[in-house]
C-alpha cells in the first residue's frame, strides 16, 4: 500500500491579531507552521501502513524555504516529504487541487490520499473533494475507526446527525478530523533518523508540466475583503459582598443582558 499524506503549511491562527479599531487581520509577522490538523493526517497515514503494510510519503504545496520545518512530519514515520513549491500561485482550493493530483499522479502506484477535512487557516473544506475528483477516485471524508481488508477501507463518518459506515475501494481520498486520533510524539531516535531521509522540492513547471498562468487561470476564489471579529468584554467585577450576594448580582446582570430570563 503507498499512502500519500497531503498536509499544509498554515498560518498559525493562534497569532492572528485583529485591529479593534478597523476589524483587519493582522497579517504581518504572523508565523507558518505545519497545520495541527496535519498531525491527525500523518497518524492516520502512518498506522494504516504499520497495520497492513505499505509506505506513507508526504505531499505539501509551500516555499522552498519551508524545507526544514517538515523534518517533524518525516519523524512521525514518512519515508520522504515532497514540497512543490509555491512560486506566488493563488490560494484558491482548485489550483492546489490541481497541483496535488499531478505530484500524485508523478508518484505513481499510490493507493490512498489522506488529507485533512480542511486546514487551520483557509477552513474551505474544498481541497480534499476536489483532489477526488481530479483523480477520478471515490472520497470518503470525516473518517473515524478507519479500517482496511481486501481492497476496502471502511470508517464511521462522523456527521453532525450521528455516525455513518461507509466504505470505498481503493484507490481513494480519505479525509480525517482532529477527532479521529491522538497522533504520536516522535522519539530523538525518529527525528535522528528524519534527517536522512529526502526532502524533495518540486517545481510546478519543471517537474509537474503545470503552466503559472493557466493555474491562475483555474482559480475560482476572489476574495472581495476579509475583517475580523472584535469581541468587546463588559469585564464587570464582582467584589461586594459573600457569595450569596455576589451570585445574585450575577443573576440580575445576566437578566438584565437577556443572557437567561427572569422567573
Amino acid at each position: 500500500m503507498k499512502i500519500v499524506a497531503c498536509i499544509k503549511y498554515s498560518l498559525d491562527v493562534s497569532e492572528v491579531k485583529v485591529d479593534p479599531a478597523t476589524s483587519e487581520l493582522r497579517l504581518a509577522g504572523v508565523p507558518l507552521r505545519v497545520g495541527a490538523i496535519d498531525r491527525h493526517v500523518l497518524e492516520a497515514a502512518v498506522v494504516l501502513a504499520q497495520k497492513h503494510g505499505g509506505t506513507v510519503h508526504g505531499l505539501t504545496v509551500a516555499p522552498a524555504s519551508a524545507r526544514e520545518s517538515f523534518r517533524e512530519s518525516v519523524a512521525m514515520g514518512l519515508e520522504d516529504m515532497t514540497i512543490v513549491e509555491n512560486t506566488g500561485l493563488p490560494a484558491d482550493p482548485a489550483v492546489t487541487a490541481a497541483v496535488l493530483s499531478a505530484a500524485i499522479q508523478k508518484m505513481g502506484d499510490v493507493t490512498l490520499v489522506v488529507c485533512g477535512e480542511t486546514s487551520d487557516d483557509g477552513v474551505s473544506y474544498q481541497v480534499p473533494p476536489r483532489l477526488a475528483e481530479r483523480l477520478g477516485w471515490p472520497l470518503l471524508n470525516y473518517a473515524r475507526n478507519i479500517e482496511y481488508a481486501d481492497g476496502w477501507l471502511t470508517a464511521d463518518r462522523d456527521l453532525d446527525s450521528g455516525m455513518q459506515k461507509a466504505r470505498t475501494p481503493l484507490p481513494a481520498v480519505l479525509t480525517v478530523t482532529q477527532e479521529t486520533n491522538t497522533p504520536r510524539r516522535p522519539t530523538l531516535m525518529d527525528a535522528v533518523k528524519a534527517k536522512k531521509k529526502p526532502l524533495n522540492v518540486w517545481q510546478p513547471a519543471g517537474d509537474l508540466g503545470l503552466s503559472v498562468e493557466a493555474l491562475e487561470a483555474r482559480a475560482l476564489v476572489q476574495r472581495v475583503a476579509q475583517s475580523g471579529v472584535v469581541v468587546r468584554r463588559k469585564q464587570v467585577m464582582l467584589s461586594n459582598g459573600d457569595v450569596t450576594a455576589m451570585a445574585n448580582q450575577l443573576i440580575d446582570a445576566l437578566v438584565a443582558e437577556q443572557v437567561i430570563k427572569e422567573g
